[in-house]
């Protein structure tokens, strides 16, 4: 079986993986940290795993930000397939180029075949396209565990040897390997064959005290005193059973509120004003305005 390319370390210690994702808007803690550096040097795909909305598509994003790389999203639903995935071809444009040597006299079937099945008719999907690249990249393979359990036959190809064969044109194999990063909301069990060739993060949501430093390093502007309520009202919210929890974005869109009202206290008038920036199902508000007394 052929090695995965080579590939040199993006970062050269952990403290450098934490300085590089602050300075792009991510505050890592020290796990975080770690495993990345891990992920990066041992050239192994990166399995961030957790609720929705604890970060880990910004996580990915960093890394491209804080590594200079382009980043190359593949969103993962049910119904996904080879063709979204991997790659597929141009049938339109393939017809109209039969269809046009038809009226070429001398034209034959051998010579249209090889001509349809060229690089000018086909469609190269996330994963293609991001092991032909040679320029340096990320590849999020978002919300992994929505995909069908077929798909990860196809993951599991790309992240063993970091090639894959096309038919019609063989094996494409990559000239430098991405830095893969898969998310999941846990919502089902990935295969041991998948988490097996990865390493594995698992994100919660931050503690007051960081998601307090998250917002203040975001949203400069906002006063102490009020992302401190502001994080304290987020976490009473998260404790009850709600269809969606507030992500951390979400939080920071309502500090952002809070800063565009011209607002110095989260009191009972605020939190019911503007509860519709991190609540966005009725039941979810309705809920809220019951426990936490919003009169």
């Amino acid at each position: 079986m052929p090695r995965p390319p080579s590939q040199s370390p993006q970062f050269s210690s952990v403290s450098d993986v934490g300085k590089r994702l602050a300075s792009a808007g991510y505050l890592p803690d020290a796990q975080i940290a770690t495993t990345v550096f891990l992920a990066d040097r041992l050239g192994k795909p990166l399995l961030v795993e957790g609720p929705a909305g604890t970060g880990k598509t910004e996580l990915a994003k960093a890394l491209a930000a804080a590594t200079g790389s382009d980043l190359i999203r593949l969103q993962c639903y049910e119904g996904l397939d080879e063709a979204r995935a991997l790659y597929e071809w141009n049938y339109k444009k393939q017809l109209l180029r039969i269809q046009a040597a038809q009226g070429t006299d001398g034209a034959d079937w051998g010579t249209v075949h090889d001509d349809i099945f060229g690089e000018e008719f086909l469609l190269s999907r996330p994963l293609l396209t991001a092991i032909r690249r040679t320029e340096p990249t990320v590849l999020l393979i978002d919300e992994t565990d929505k995909a069908d359990v077929e798909v990860e036959g196809l993951l599991l190809e790309v992240l063993s040897d970091f090639q894959v064969t096309i038919p019609e044109l063989g094996t494409v194999t990559a000239a430098r390997r991405p830095m893969v990063v898969l998310t999941s909301n846990a919502t089902r069990e990935l295969s041991e064959a998948l988490k097996r060739r990865c390493l594995y993060l698992a994100l919660d949501y931050p503690s007051a005290e960081r998601e307090r430093e998250i917002v203040l390093s975001r949203v400069p502007d906002l006063a102490p005193g009020l992302a401190e309520q502001l994080v304290r009202t987020v976490r009473a919210l998260r404790a009850l059973e709600l269809k969606k929890s507030p992500s951390i974005s979400e939080t920071l869109d309502w500090a952002q509120t809070l800063l565009e009202l011209g607002l110095d206290t989260l009191d009972d008038e605020a939190v019911r004003s503007t509860l519709g920036v991190v609540l966005k199902h009725a039941s979810d508000q309705d809920r809220a305005a019951a426990e936490l007394r919003l009169n």
